[in-house]
This record gives structure tokens, sequence and C-alpha cells, in this order.
């Protein structure tokens, strides 16, 4: 069972370095007082006593439990600074990657990353993964019901919750969250305290989880369409656009059916000012956006548009909030500052200073 990967790291140091693997003795039953295996690397600076810790898949929480075990294993050998503690894995999350280095941890992956640190040697090879069903594991928690999880979770910045809190805030079910959680847990990004019905658990990098969702947001392919509307005075563009939507959602035939809010630069803007004027104001519209754009009065138009309607549900419905200055609704602040990661214009220093609010940073 381990054998493939002990073959695979003891080449990648071969080929680094020259040096050879011997004496490999593993446990293929995992006992809990002894390390998955054990071996000796014959490198010019003598003989060094190796210790593996070997795994599956590797995250930042499993890293701890890991390290815990080696160095009591470690502490119980003749000479224990001599000893090199190694993680193998087929599949090394990249927190796990950066917590290893952290602990001064060699490890290696089956892609033929290798990290090996000690005395003098450093050895440090990265290569991009070789199997995409850790990468889709790793994005799985941002898409459809889970990604509602997520976003609820952004929400409740730090403090301490129930599982029955993120249900209801993400108006999905106990599974959906639970699942998240326990992902998320993997990785560190949320931590537990407690059993049964009395656990609680919290948010505590809130930028790491923001930033992984908006690695996956930006390669979406948005469903969008380009119009112009008519606006005497365009610093007034979202208080009209609102005014014909609000006549649009009293119609008999469409009453709460249609949600829309304003998301992008022109919303963003206004929860934290930086540009001295938004030309293009952005719509989220949960279905029906050729009907809206009838109903409120725009034309297609692929040059010269001033509004791009983006028809989409789920997270992006969630925590919309009303504005009785501009008597709008507008998107969450986190949906706005993914629908900034656009590239256009100054959107980046826009998204840059909203995400620093927003995540008080």
């Amino acid at each position: 069972m381990h054998e493939p990967l002990i073959s695979a790291f003891a080449q990648a140091v071969k080929d680094a370095t020259g040096s050879t693997l011997t004496e490999i003795r593993t446990n293929p039953m995992g006992g809990l007082s002894e390390p998955d295996a054990i071996g000796l690397l014959d490198t010019p600076d003598g003989a060094w006593p190796l210790v593996f810790s070997i795994k599956k898949d590797v995250y930042p929480r499993d890293v701890r439990d890991a390290m815990w075990d080696l160095q009591s294993q470690q502490s119980r050998m003749k000479n224990p600074s001599e000893v090199v503690l190694i993680m193998l894995a087929d599949h090394l999350s990249k927190g796990a990657r950066e917590e290893l280095k952290s602990r001064g941890m060699s490890f290696f992956d089956s892609s033929g990353t290798l990290f090996l640190k000690h005395r003098n040697w450093l050895i440090n090879i990265e290569k991009a993964k070789s199997s995409t069903k850790g990468i889709s594991r790793e994005l799985d928690v941002f898409k459809g019901s889970r990604e509602m999880v997520v976003h609820a979770l952004l929400h409740m910045g730090r403090d301490w919750f129930h599982g029955q809190e993120v249900v209801d805030m993400s108006k999905t079910s106990g599974y959906t969250v639970s699942t998240v959680l326990q992902e998320l847990e993997k990785f560190g990004w949320v931590e537990s305290q407690g059993e049964g019905r009395h656990r609680t658990r919290r948010l505590v990098k809130p930028t790491e989880l923001l930033d992984a969702w908006a690695k996956v947001w930006v390669q979406r392919k948005q469903a969008t369409t380009r119009w112009y509307f008519f606006c005497q005075n365009p610093k007034r563009l979202v208080e009209e656009l609102a005014s014909n939507i609000d006549m649009y959602r009293h119609m008999d035939w469409d009453r709460d059916r249609t949600t829309c809010a304003f998301t992008g630069a022109v919303a963003a803007n206004r929860l934290s000012p930086l540009l001295t004027h938004v030309d293009i104001a952005e719509l989220i519209v949960s279905s029906n956006s050729d009907e809206l754009a009838r109903r409120i009065g725009l034309k297609p138009a692929e040059k010269g548009a001033n509004v791009v309607l983006i028809e989409r549900s789920g997270a992006s419905e969630l925590f919309q909030q009303y504005s009785q200055e501009d008597d709008a609704w507008f998107a969450s602040p986190f949906i706005q500052y993914l629908d900034l990661l656009n590239g256009r214009g100054r959107n980046a220093e826009l998204a840059a200073q909203l995400r620093n609010d927003i995540l008080r940073v």
C-alpha cells in the first residue's frame, strides 16, 4: 500500500542528490505506537534515519496530528536530532504544504513535489499536481448550495456559531452545512469546540476562504447581456434604473418572481467610495433577464452599453440589502467584491479597498 509512494520519494531524492534510501521497513497495519514506515538515507553527510507518516490526502489539520505522532516516535529513537520527519501523501493541499514548511517538516507527494530540510540541506522542488481529483475536491465547496454556506460563513465573521444558525442563514440543509464545515476544518479555516448538540465552530481564516472563493469565481463564465438605458443625468443611473425596476416589480404578473440587485463597481463605490464616477451599472437578475430588460426600457447594445444584466441565483441572492437613500437593492458586499474581479478599468483598486473594508483587516 505504501510502497509506491516510498519508491517515488526514494527516486526523487536520488535524482536530486544522488543519495540512496535503504533499510526501509513499513507498518502496513498502521499501529498507533509505530510510524507508517522508517528508513535510512545514505548521504555524503552521513546516514540519516527517516520516519514517515503516509496518508492519502493531507490538509492543515492532519499536519498537526501527524507531527505530534512523529515527534513522539522521534523522541524514542537514538540521536533524535539526526532523525528526519517526512510526510508522504497522494495529495497535499496548499495549506498543508505551507503548514509543513512552517514546522520544518519534510514532505513529498505524488505530483513529484519534494521538500527536504535537514542540517545544511534544503531541497525544494515544486511541481504541478498530476491529478485533478485533489484540485476539484478542494474547490468543491464553491459549487451550488455549498457555496451558499461559504457565503453565510463570511457574513458571520469570526463569531462562534451552531450549525443550525448556518442552516438558517444559508437557506440550505443540515447535511450541506455539515459537509462544508467538515471540509473547511480540513484546511484549518474553521475550528470547533465541544461535542454533539453543544458543538460550536467559528471561521478563523476568512481572508483565505474569500481568496479561495475568488480564484474559483473568476474562472466561471458569466451569463451576461449588455444593454443601453437612456438617462439624462448619468450620475443618477442607479436611481432611475431602480425606479423603473420598482414599477416592474409591482406588476401583478411578475410579483415576487424576479429579484435583481446592483453589484460590481456601481454598488461597491457606494459602500467603499474610491472612483469619481462609474458609468456602467451591473445587475444580478434571478431569471427572465430579457423580459426585465424590455419592461424597464433597456435596448440591446453591444457597444456603448451602460447596463449589464447577470443572470444567476444561489449564493448571489443571499444577503441582498435595501438602501433607502437610493431606493434600490444591492448585492451582498462579498458578491460585489467577487464581481469586481473582472479586470475592467480601476475595478481591481476598488476591489482591494472593499476587501479590506468588509473583512476589517
